[in-house]
């Protein structure tokens, strides 16, 4: 079934994002969320369901026609930006004395003008339809885009010249049809490229109106219009009113038709975007390599929000089985594989996984995801034990920051037989007289420990401080750790007798 590219279509797996591509095959519509190493610039994309070629539907489908906005064209100079700047470079220089001084500020006042305009365009463009604040018509760079277009106009000028030399009136008069034809798309690419060559190259100009296609002939039939009006209006008052009226006001609607059509220009180019290679998806971001780090990663996101979206399980497992082959310790494939076995309660792989998933967790300081991750476990395996001292004792402290005491004193049973020479052995029975301690108030228990360590960890950095810690577990005192950096969460059920070191 054909789809028309005319019409808005909302992503199958996004609803209220708009469509870009559509798979004949699936017949699904995919954003540019589902599709981000598609190449829009050349239009090319495959199916991340069927692996088929995709077809692009038109990037100017979510934008209303200029033509249904003329009444919004009309409005802009109106706003109370753009309202000022006209009355300012309009009005200012009648006030003005005929010296020196008042030529200059006209000049600059003129300039700043032609620089608001040039302003506007780049600014519809990009989509956004409220006019540049008046500080842009007179602060910044931006300024050499006026003797730009100055210069273009002068290389037209050579042009029609040229072209009178070699081929007489009838040349003359063909290349001027054409230079005014050409007229907006000379001053569209201007606004964009910042090149002089590209605004009067020929071959580019008939690209640009090619690409736009019949809308481009529209267009230009409403600033024909749109000049007559103003000629006409300008006529009238400068006939019928005194100059000192009729002189500010044909200027300031020479000023505001001004601002009209390039903001006309500007919502132009936002319409055909994709066509004139100015879209979003066609910067300079979407055209890095498609084969970069990045661009991979996003595709695997893509692919498992579809899955997911799908409700095929096993596929995100196997992506995220093979993402995790390729960088086993990527933090956000690690989450997205927690979560998902989680979601599916698939124990048996929880448990395959856990060295990595602890390690992540704990990074993370998810005591609620240990927590949870390690009832999984102790379910599969009740004995299980962690090989890892070093891992061991950071699960144990995110676990007793939240208050669940039981699991990291579980965590830590019997270390010392584990782990003899573990330079961990010091911190890890630091934390665990501090649960009992400061969770459990077994002050005898926890001066037995930290007795332990003050014997048997006496080259370790913590050994210094053991005797304070002593006297505030006989004093039945707090002991003081690390200050928590979450707030504790619901105690697990998990229940221990934990002995004295021997």
């Amino acid at each position: 079934m054909a789809t028309d590219p005319t019409v808005k279509h909302d992503c199958h797996y996004h609803p209220g994002d708009t469509a870009k591509w559509h798979c004949d095959a699936c017949q699904v519509d995919l954003c540019p969320r589902c599709m981000p190493d598609a190449d829009s610039r050349k239009r090319r994309g495959n199916c991340p369901l069927c692996g088929s070629s995709l077809r692009y539907l038109a990037a100017n489908a979510e934008v209303t026609p200029f033509w249904q906005r003329v009444p919004a064209f009309f409005r802009y100079p109106l706003k109370r930006d753009p309202l000022l700047v006209v009355a300012i470079c309009t009005l200012v220089p009648l006030l003005l004395q005929p010296n020196l001084l008042g030529l200059i500020v006209t000049v600059v006042l003129i300039l700043a003008l032609f620089k608001y305009t040039y302003a506007v365009i780049n600014h519809t463009a990009r989509g956004k339809l409220e006019p540049p604040t008046l500080a842009t018509a007179f602060t910044g760079d931006g300024f050499g885009i006026v003797f730009m277009q100055l210069a273009v106009f002068i290389m037209m000028a050579v042009i029609l010249t040229t072209a009178g030399m070699l081929g007489g009136l009838f040349l003359v008069l063909l290349t001027a049809a054409f230079l005014v034809l050409a007229l907006p798309a000379s001053v569209i690419l201007l606004a964009m490229e910042r090149s002089i060559t590209a605004a009067i190259n020929p071959l580019k100009l008939a690209a640009l109106m090619s690409r736009i296609g019949w809308p481009y002939f529209v267009m230009y039939a409403y600033l024909i219009l749109l000049s007559l009006a103003s000629g006409v209006v300008q006529d009238f008052t400068l006939r019928h009113f005194d100059p000192l009226i009729s002189q500010p006001v044909a200027g300031f609607l020479n000023s505001a038709f001004m601002l009209i059509v390039f903001h006309m220009l500007g919502y132009l180019i936002y319409q055909y975007r994709q066509e004139l290679g100015y879209d979003e998806d066609s910067s300079d971001d979407a055209a890095e390599d498609h084969h970069s780090p990045r661009d991979r990663s996003k595709r695997i996101d893509a692919d498992i929000d579809i899955y997911l979206k799908n409700g095929e399980y096993s596929r995100v497992f196997s992506i995220l089985k093979e993402a995790l082959r390729k960088d086993p310790h990527n933090p956000a494939r690690l989450q997205q594989m927690y979560r998902l076995l989680t979601a599916m309660d698939d124990s048996l792989e929880l448990y395959r996984h856990h060295p990595r998933l602890l390690a992540m967790l704990s990074q993370e300081r998810d005591a609620r995801g240990l927590q949870t991750l390690l009832t999984v476990i102790y379910r599969e395996e009740p004995l299980f034990r962690l090989d890892d001292p070093t891992l061991t004792v950071r699960c144990a402290e995110v676990l007793y920051q939240a208050g669940e005491f039981k699991s990291a004193l579980k965590l830590l049973q019997d270390f010392h037989k584990r782990f003899p020479d573990s330079d961990q052995l010091a911190p890890g029975y630091l934390l665990v007289a501090q649960v009992l301690a400061n969770g459990f108030a077994q002050w005898d228990k926890a001066v037995s420990f930290l007795t332990f360590v003050q014997r048997r960890c006496q080259q370790h950095p913590l050994h210094k401080d053991i005797d304070i810690w002593l006297e505030q577990a006989r004093n039945q005192q707090p002991l003081k750790g690390p200050k928590a950096r979450f707030e504790a969460v619901d105690r697990g059920e998990t229940r221990l007798a934990t002995g004295n070191p021997s």
